[in-house]
């Protein structure tokens, strides 16, 4: 088997986190049902967005996502769900990026992540397969479509941001602007799966408010 390149493991990192991204905004309604199409990837049926506005933020940040990947800056992003209303934060999808040769390794992380400002509402082994990152990334999009079941029901409209933690000295756009981490206090957690492709593992979770905190 071909070992995977540093730019074929951007593409598959950047391409998940755009296929997760969507089944979150899917799944979590915040965007209408009828705004998405059915795609097949990864052995799934995955829905993507057709909101040209969306899309064209989500490749926007996409491309630079994928320039951070490239440069080793990149440590995570994260995908927060706000409600409209009440701006306050309910969900906290995390995925945390290791650049596998470099474990171990002090990257001097900024605690600030950027946010973009023209936003809208296991272990490595080398020679691995696509077909074996492939499964292990089929396993956290069924986890993303399965979170319906433990999630508590969002109670108002809801908006979405996305922050992207880099190191510190990383070279940030004009249209990128620090951001608050949107942290949700007293929140539960679930640890979604992981997967690698030999050179960046990637470990997903979600934390979010309990329903019982804020229905009075």
């Amino acid at each position: 088997t071909s070992e995977i390149t540093l730019k074929g493991s951007v593409e598959i990192v950047s391409d998940f986190f755009f296929t997760a991204i969507n089944s979150i905004l899917y799944q979590r309604g915040i965007y209408m049902p009828e705004t998405f199409k059915r795609e097949s990837k990864y052995g799934l049926t995955v829905l993507t967005t057709t909101d040209k506005g969306l899309l064209r933020y989500l490749e926007a940040v996409q491309k630079q996502v994928e320039q951070w990947l490239l440069l080793g800056n990149i440590q995570r992003l994260v995908v927060v769900v706000q409600g409209v209303d009440s701006m306050e934060t309910l969900e906290r999808w995390q995925f945390n990026v290791t650049v596998e040769s470099q474990k171990g390794q002090e990257n001097g992380e900024n605690s600030q992540p950027n946010v973009s400002s023209t936003s809208s509402s296991s272990d490595g082994k080398k020679g691995k397969s696509l077909k074996e990152i492939h499964n292990e990334i089929q396993a956290i999009i069924r986890q993303i479509t399965a979170s319906v079941t433990f999630l508590p029901l969002l109670q108002e409209p809801c908006t979405f941001d996305l922050l992207v933690y880099t190191d510190k000295n990383v070279n940030v756009p004009t249209k990128w602007a620090d951001s608050d981490p949107c942290y949700i206090l007293n929140s539960s957690e679930v640890k979604l799966r992981s997967f690698t492709t030999s050179v960046h593992k990637v470990d997903s979770m979600v934390a979010y408010k309990e329903a019982d905190e804020w229905e009075l």
